[in-house]
């Protein structure tokens, strides 16, 4: 019979304790580090999970470091808003209840503090957030609004600024005899008659209606190519009390009406005109007295009106200037032609996309979800507080001129309700709201994201991490089972042929 050598046994044993030996410096090193370990592939069949799971806390992570950057650039946002609201607020008070006189350079106290406050609102147009202009829309990298004085008084060479095209307008819509290009005469010796002087045309007062209760007259208009309005007394005098009313549309959209009443008073009070002796020399004192009221109102409203059109025709897309194409000049032109960057400021030099303005930055903040912060310093309510702002820090009036106080009067009430917020147009309490949503929208991104992440952690704990009482315990039963595998061990190494047999 062959017996085999007792090193084969020993070659057996000593494979096993090698085992043990391992299985024990593996849980060894599991109770020190707390992890399952140092490879997923050690993991078993949750390795997989952990993996996911990492990969998801990592697009998490991804997420909340963009929503802090884009929260911190909404934050600048706000403040830059709301001190534009602020500007817009102050100067609607100070245009309601500011002061009329002027100084040395023609402009009321109240207009010394707008030219600074457009140099504060170009400043605040042209902020940054990081390395961004948070106003040029997807123009990031582009100021967005040129400086306040290339705005107001154009490069002197050749490009004009807003001064020069309210000046411009003002010489169109006043007309050489500044009576806002209307044409008052005397048809006939008893009769009176107002026309607009060309049709069609954009400049000047416009003839909208006329109401009268003259006693005996026939009154007819506006009506025909250019619109006119007639008035002839006829045979009879007019009636003291008898009054003729004309409403005129100006360029603006304002309309103003100049009432007359007829007289017998001497001397005759002011908005009336004199009873004469006959009916041809009643029209005549109509004819003057509709000659000074209209001469006044044109110096007075329509060349507030005509500088608040000028405002925004140099703060649209494109601006509009007058066009004076031979032999028209400023006082007789009809039409505008569209500026151009070769001889007009172009004032806003951002992304100037016909978009949504807020979807000209657009990031993702969750799986599903992706938020809008854009903003341009061309959106309607921004350029309408622009054009405020700055009419007031351009407008300049003669101390000499005897409508000055009125001119001022006139402007300052068109300033303040244009800042007032029309219904169904965008203010800046608006854009306000937008981004006061996608900040919602990423706080409500974050609170799911938060759950997702817990639970995506506990996925990985459980793949990943130890029972320290579980290792502790299998270390226990490991030692127990290399101590009988020692003895047993020790037990052969004694064992002999002599003893074996």
């Amino acid at each position: 019979m062959a017996i085999n050598g007792i090193s084969f046994g020993n070659t057996i044993l000593g494979g096993s304790v090698r085992n043990l030996k391992a299985q024990m410096a593996d849980l060894q090193n599991q109770l020190t580090s707390g992890k399952k370990s140092t490879t997923y592939s050690g993991m078993g069949a949750n390795g997989g999970f952990a993996i996911a799971a990492r990969a998801q806390l990592s697009n998490i992570a991804a997420y909340t470091d963009t929503m802090m950057k884009i929260n911190t650039n909404i934050n600048v946002a706000n403040t830059a808003l709301q001190a534009l609201s602020d500007i817009g607020t102050q100067l609607q008070n100070a245009a309601l209840s500011g002061s009329q006189a002027l100084n040395s350079a023609g402009q009321t106290a109240g207009q010394q503090t707008a030219v600074a406050q457009f140099s504060s609102v170009v400043g605040i147009l042209n902020t940054q957030a990081g390395d961004r202009y948070i106003f040029s829309g997807s123009e990031i990298y582009t100021q967005p609004v040129v400086s306040s004085d290339l705005i107001l008084n154009g490069d002197g060479a050749g490009r004009a600024g807003l001064k020069q095209v309210i000046s411009e307008r003002r010489q169109a819509d006043l007309g050489a005899s500044e009576l806002g290009r209307l044409e008052i005469s005397s048809p006939t010796a008893t009769s009176v008659a107002i026309a607009e002087d060309a049709s069609p045309s954009v400049y000047g007062m416009k003839l909208q209606s006329v109401s009268s209760s003259l006693t005996g007259a026939t009154v007819t208009g506006p009506a025909g190519a250019p619109p006119a309005i007639s008035i002839d007394l006829g045979v009879t005098n007019p009636a003291d009390g008898d009054t003729v009313s004309f409403t005129f549309d100006l360029p603006d959209g304002t309309s103003e009406t100049v009432q007359l009443t007829a007289s017998s008073e001497a001397p005759t009070p002011a908005g009336s005109f004199a009873i004469g002796a006959t009916p041809t020399a009643t029209a005549a004192n109509l004819n003057a007295a509709l000659t000074a009221s209209i001469g006044a109102l044109a110096g007075t409203s329509l060349v507030a009106a005509s500088a608040v059109q000028a405002s925004r025709d140099f703060f649209g897309q494109p601006p509009q200037r007058v066009d004076v194409i031979p032999p028209a000049t400023l006082s007789t032109a009809t039409a505008a032609v569209n500026g151009t960057a070769a001889d007009t400021v172009q004032w806003y030099t951002g992304d100037e996309g016909t978009g949504s303005a807020r979807a000209t930055s657009v990031v993702r903040v969750d799986a599903s979800v992706t938020v809008q912060y854009g903003m341009r310093a061309n959106e309607d309510a921004i350029r309408s507080l622009m054009e405020s702002v700055a009419l007031l820090a351009a407008v300049t009036t003669s101390p000499a001129d005897p409508n000055a106080a009125d001119q001022i009067s006139a402007l300052n009430a068109r300033v303040a309700r244009n800042l007032s917020v029309e219904p169904g147009s965008q203010n800046i309490r608006d854009i306000q709201v937008d981004l006061a949503n996608a900040q919602t929208m990423m706080k409500d991104a974050t609170a799911r994201q938060k759950l997702t992440q817990a639970t995506m952690q506990n996925i990985i704990d459980q793949a990943e991490n130890i029972s320290t009482d579980e290792v502790a315990s299998q270390l226990l039963a490991l030692q127990t089972d290399l101590q009988a595998s020692y003895q047993t061990t020790a037990m052969l190494s004694q064992l002999s042929l002599v003893k074996f047999l």
